[in-house]
């Protein structure tokens, strides 16, 4: 009496296996798609904005670096910019460093 359940067991099996590949499959795909939504995108995002602050720099934009350093943009080449960061204290800086432009008159008032 236990052959036919065995065998009806041994029937099941190979039904449950390719159930179980095909919502593998999809489970993948969702997983790469929230991972795709969630980091990927945003990231691409930050960079398309911090190229076109970069890109729109111009003399006379106070910026700070990725280093700290506040200071107001005195010459805008095509890969480095010269940062005047105190009265005749100049540094050269390439633009990928600029983290963020600050509204003017910022560093008058600090």
């Amino acid at each position: 009496m236990t052959l036919p359940t065995t065998f009806v067991l041994a029937q099941a099996a190979p039904g449950g296996a390719a159930n179980g590949g095909i919502s593998m499959i999809i489970m993948m795909i969702v997983l790469f798609g929230l991972m795709y939504f969630m980091m990927i995108r945003p990231q691409m995002k930050r960079q398309k904005e911090h190229r076109q602050m970069v890109s729109s720099l111009a003399k006379g934009d106070e910026v700070v670096t990725n280093g700290g350093i506040a200071g107001r943009v005195d010459d805008v080449g095509e890969t480095f910019i010269t940062v005047e960061i105190a009265p005749n204290v100049k540094i050269k800086l390439q633009k990928s460093a600029v983290q963020q432009v600050l509204p003017k008159g910022t560093l008058k008032s600090s």
